[in-house]
């Protein structure tokens, strides 16, 4: 069993060079219809696993391409990996998207829309009641 210490520098290692392989290692064409960066890597306690969380920029179609392209380039990443890291054993590789970038901007828009909507006549009665909170005490 790695200790917590070396399972993130595994992992930060791993994340390096499968980014370095999607910016010129990967030859697949469906790679390289979306925009794709590594946010995270998971090792296993064991190092025997390792899931690549990718974030793909564009639309749906891109996305779904992008996604099958990485599924069967799978085997060259890890052969890859197996190469340029040294490790006793070649972590197995699966990658997972990443859409919490999305959510956070969805979540941003929506708190955004809410400040946008509330109307000067609603800030002023929520004053109001507070106001009225600190007179009665």
């Amino acid at each position: 069993m790695a200790t917590n210490r070396r399972i993130s520098r595994v992992a930060e290692l791993i994340k390096r060079e499968v980014s370095q392989m999607l910016l010129n290692g990967i030859k697949d064409d469906r790679v390289g219809t979306g925009m794709v960066s590594v946010t995270d890597v998971d090792v296993s306690g064991d190092l025997q696993h390792a899931k690549i969380y990718v974030s793909i920029y564009g639309t749906e179609e891109a996305k779904a391409e992008t996604m099958a392209g990485l599924r069967s380039a799978t085997g060259f990443v890890r052969s890859e990996l197996g190469a340029r890291v040294r490790l006793r054993r070649t972590p197995e590789v699966m990658f997972i998207e990443d859409d919490s970038l999305e959510r956070g901007t969805k979540v941003l828009t929506l708190l955004n829309q809410l400040q946008y909507e509330r109307s000067p006549a609603d800030l002023s009665a929520a004053e109001n009641i507070t106001e009225d909170d600190e007179s009665s005490e």
